[in-house]
């Protein structure tokens, strides 16, 4: 057999191991083979160098600073961004308290995650089907690949919307544009791991800066910003509010990220065999996606913050990614800041913010193929088929609505119903499998109140979101 260049979607000593019916008659890898491999990610596990014991705490922190990043991509996605705008537009500051609740429930879910992935060595995907039929391991495989597509309708939408704003490109083209960022992804691949961590942590970057300096020439009232953050009983006794906050709330855990999260935590080297090395693994990482997740709450609280200092009285301003494109750049509307270089800042980050999501989306649906299905597929075509499958309802959607931009944004808010129908499938097995002392060990296991606090959560984020699906549906 000739020697063959580096696959980027497996490993060299994966491939080494291959059999016969794995490899076509050339010799080459098949589009779909069977794996029993435990190993999450093989491409990515075990190989991040971490400090030794005797670094400080700043150079070992920044050895674990990354998986958090891709997770809190999920968290500042297109698909929350004109909810929280539109939440400042139509009541000012009063659910920024919703923006800080959510992502602390954030945390608190994604920890467990963490702990999952490094207790048991297996990400959820692969914990879940060791627990279930196979006939339920593909119930739930399919679920979570459509709730992936469902995100990916997001970041399609988002991207498209950018695209056409930036560059006065039709929003079709801009749509089928979208489908090459495999491309991209391809590319950062070869990079290695540690280089996808970077990019992601920097494209975060540029949408905090952007917001920052948006919400600074904004002129908010601060006092009132921070009074926000104070639960009022208007949340509840309003049923618009609530709606809204239902909205936050719901759409802020997404399914793929908790299989994501409990997979590339495992990337670290740290000991597999030793439990005070898991334990310090699971401590950093926990500091890691808890800093990334505040960003993420402070970044939709920029963005909760703009829509009220910039459109409140006048919520049709921010209804749509277009309108508050336009809307930056009119005076009648946010007065003398208006410049056209706002609007542009803010399509540039909405770019970075779908980008991003690119490459979580990807990531997970690889991951949920393995953990349910024990199935690998090479990655170009992992984006490939999911990319496609994403882009056929948008696209059809574009062209029967002629580009119509407010009913394509409208396709956002039934992914995000499909998210809320899915999100119970990956929560009750978390909370489950990370409190079974038998699976997770006598030093892993959730503790009583954290326990019955996941269930509480669960229970909570299940009923609000079957009542966000009636009220989007039928209300």
């Amino acid at each position: 057999m000739k020697k063959r260049k580096k696959d980027v979607s497996m490993s060299d000593k994966h491939k080494e191991n291959l059999t016969a019916d794995e490899l076509n008659k050339h010799g080459h890898e098949k589009l779909i083979y069977h794996s029993d491999d435990n190993v999450s990610l093989e491409e990515i596990n075990n190989t991040v160098p971490i400090p030794d014991k005797n670094a400080g705490f700043v150079k070992t922190m920044l050895g674990w600073v990354g998986p958090g990043a891709l997770v809190a991509v999920g968290y500042i996605d297109p698909g929350n961004w004109v909810t929280s705008i539109g939440a400042g537009a139509n009541f000012q500051y009063k659910l920024l308290t919703i923006c800080l609740i959510s992502g602390v429930v954030a945390m608190f879910l994604q920890s467990m995650c963490a702990r999952l992935g490094i207790a048991t060595g297996m990400d959820l995907a692969q914990a879940t089907r060791s627990h279930v039929s196979s006939f339920w391991g593909i119930v739930l495989w399919v679920i979570a690949e459509l709730a992936i597509m469902a995100t990916d309708i997001a970041e399609i939408i988002g991207s498209g919307i950018a695209l056409m704003l930036l560059f006065h490109i039709p929003l079709i083209a801009g749509i089928i544009i979208t489908a090459f960022d495999v491309l991209l992804l391809l590319l950062l691949m070869k990079l290695g791991f540690r280089k996808i961590e970077a990019i992601v942590i920097t494209l975060i970057g540029v949408v905090l800066v952007v917001f920052v300096y948006e919400v600074v020439l904004s002129q908010p009232v601060w006092w009132s910003v921070f009074a926000g953050y104070i639960p009022h009983m208007d949340i509840v006794t309003n049923p618009s509010m609530l709606y809204l906050a239902l909205g936050i709330v719901g759409a802020t855990v997404m399914p793929h990220n908790l299989y994501l999260h409990s997979s590339i935590v495992q990337s670290s080297q740290y000991d597999r065999q030793s439990v005070e090395s898991k334990k310090t693994a699971i401590h950093f990482s926990n500091i890691d996606s808890n800093t990334q997740l505040s960003i993420a709450i402070v970044i939709n609280s920029l963005l909760l913050i703009l829509g009220a200092s910039l459109f409140f009285g006048q919520a049709d301003a921010g209804g749509t990614f277009e309108a508050i494109f336009e809307s930056l750049q009119n005076s009648k509307i946010v007065g003398a800041i208006a410049s056209p270089a706002l609007s542009v800042l803010f399509a540039v980050a909405l770019l970075a913010s779908g980008q991003n999501s690119t490459i979580t989306g990807t990531l997970s649906g690889q991951i949920v193929m393995e953990g349910f299905l024990h199935l690998r597929m090479p990655l170009w075509a992992r984006r490939l088929v999911t990319r496609l499958f994403s882009i056929i309802p948008v696209l059809i959607f574009a062209i029967l609505y002629k580009g119509n931009q407010v009913k394509i944004e409208s396709l956002m808010t039934f992914s995000q119903v499909f998210l809320s129908i899915a999100l119970p499938f990956s929560l009750f097995p978390l909370t489950y499998l990370t409190s079974d002392e038998k699976f997770m060990g006598k030093e892993f296991v959730n503790k009583s109140w954290i326990k019955w606090s996941a269930y509480t959560i669960t229970l909570i984020l299940t009923g609000l979101n079957i009542w966000l699906i009636y009220s989007t549906l039928f209300a």
